[in-house]
């Protein structure tokens, strides 16, 4: 099968496209479209948490039709799924049996890519660890990638009043196609609010403290513009605020009545119409290598999707 594979952890100029052996474990689906996200950079340069040994085929997160899966899993052969695994910028990969959920009709391939990742972490983000209430004021950094309009979309279900930060027309025009009630610049004012929705992090993080209510929740993200910030604690203490954070990998994967529970509740923000993930450039399969550089950039709007087959 065709793979792109990371022959050594020098970045996405490395990539090449390879015939590669097909998995043998998980739920084993026909790759029709992979999501394009910050783990896959940080792969590609030997930068994340986990660290596999070159040459390893690249991707998290995929969307397909399965071809074979374990007996327990409540899959079958033809069944449409969106899953995290690793080896998705393939034309087969193997989905975490925990981390496999069924496609729901409403999305297609492409919106189904970048679900898993995305949705499930603005979900544990917003819903258990800031707690966001129906009425409060969720303002969304990042707003026009795909973890922001994610957390746009998931914020407007909860009933909160969504006030994306973005840096251009461009990216207000996302931001809004999202859902977004309101949008500010990056470097204008921001209104207050009761929960700030971060993975920018950097400077940006301090600016979000600032904004923050009494009582309100900074829920930390990742640390998209590179520097991981610290935090002055009496500044907390003396505003009767919160910083917390949302690392939703570690806390779902050895927890799959969990992430199961998250499913029917995002499925339920489909059938009512408040999701449907934004896509964003699209990219042939060749391509993997320039739509990771254009993640490095920050030029993603809406979620980067790799189209493994031309029908995705």
């Amino acid at each position: 099968m065709r793979a792109i594979q990371v022959p050594d952890t020098t970045g996405p100029d490395a990539l090449e496209v390879v015939d590669a052996p097909e998995p043998a474990d998980g739920v084993l689906f026909e790759v029709h479209a992979a999501g394009v996200s910050f783990p896959d950079l940080l792969l590609s340069r030997g930068e994340y948490q986990l660290k596999p040994d070159p040459p390893f085929t690249l991707g998290t997160e995929g969307a397909g039709v399965v071809r074979a899966a374990p007996a327990d899993s409540g899959f079958q052969p033809g069944d449409r799924v969106m899953a995290m695994g690793f080896g998705t910028f393939a034309d087969v990969a193997a989905g975490m049996p925990q981390m496999t959920f069924r496609l729901p009709g409403e999305l297609s391939f492409a919106q189904g890519s970048g679900f898993v990742m995305n949705y499930h972490t603005a979900h544990f983000a917003l819903v258990r660890r800031a707690a966001l209430r129906e009425g409060e004021t969720l303002l969304v950094q990042g707003a026009a990638g795909g973890v922001g309009t994610a957390a746009i979309q998931v914020g407007r279900a909860l009933g909160a009043r969504v006030v994306a930060v973005v840096s251009s027309d461009e990216k207000e025009g996302v931001a809004r196609e999202a859902g977004a009630q309101e949008v500010v610049r990056t470097d204008g004012e921001w209104p207050e609010a009761d929960v700030v929705f971060d993975p920018v992090g950097g400077e940006r993080l301090h600016a979000s403290i600032r904004v923050l209510r009494p009582e309100g929740r900074l829920v930390v993200i990742g640390f998209t513009e590179g520097e991981i910030p610290s935090v002055k604690v009496n500044r907390l203490l003396f505003r009767n605020v919160a910083v917390v954070g949302a690392a939703w990998g570690e806390f779902a994967l050895p927890r799959p009545d969990y992430a199961q529970e998250v499913a029917a509740d995002l499925e339920r923000m489909i059938a009512e119409g408040h999701v449907r993930p934004v896509v964003g450039r699209r990219y042939a399969f060749a391509q993997a290598a320039e739509a990771l550089r254009d993640l490095e950039g920050r030029r993603a709007l809406g979620k980067l999707v790799l189209d493994v087959k031309e029908t995705a």
